[in-house]
């Protein structure tokens, strides 16, 4: 039996820093530059965002984040499970805990793009409770992108 641990950690983690970089090559390898929507950690006005890194048996395997959007909305950011660990429920539960923080802290609805090319993100996402919307912000015009809604319990 494997441990899966969730721990709450700052943008400076470096285990996230490791997983997000691994991310950031996954997407650079499935898309063009600019269509690649990361977050810039080095931005000092980047508050509002709450990162997750899941353990499995206390090795870092995946992450995630939520950004506001404004006072009702957030987003998904950052959401990756690296894929040897992938098919153990991992995303599952770290998407779980991001909702329910989300929902602790007063939004109403959490949003998140992913693309085209990555199938799996999207049955997880629709399997999930997501629901595809209008591409919104940034993701505007972006030929790649897919957009989801969920709608959080209050």
């Amino acid at each position: 039996m494997h441990e899966l641990t969730l721990k709450d950690v700052g943008i400076t983690d470096p285990d996230l820093l490791g997983l997000i970089d691994r991310l950031d090559a996954y997407l650079y390898g499935l898309y063009p530059p600019e269509e690649v929507f990361g977050v810039d950690l080095d931005d000092p006005e980047l508050t509002d965002i709450h990162f997750v890194v899941a353990y499995l048996d206390g090795k870092p395997v995946g992450c995630g984040a939520i950004k506001e959007i404004d006072k009702t909305a957030t987003e998904l950011k950052r959401f990756y499970v690296e894929p040897e660990a992938r098919n153990r429920g991992i995303a599952g539960r770290m998407l779980r805990y991001l909702e329910d923080k989300a929902g602790a802290q007063g939004y109403a609805r959490i949003r998140l793009e992913t693309g085209v090319p990555q199938l799996e993100a999207v049955a997880f996402y629709k399997k999930n409770g997501y629901c595809a919307i209008e591409p919104y912000g940034e993701y505007i015009g972006c030929p790649s992108s897919l957009c989801f809604e969920k709608l959080l319990q209050g």
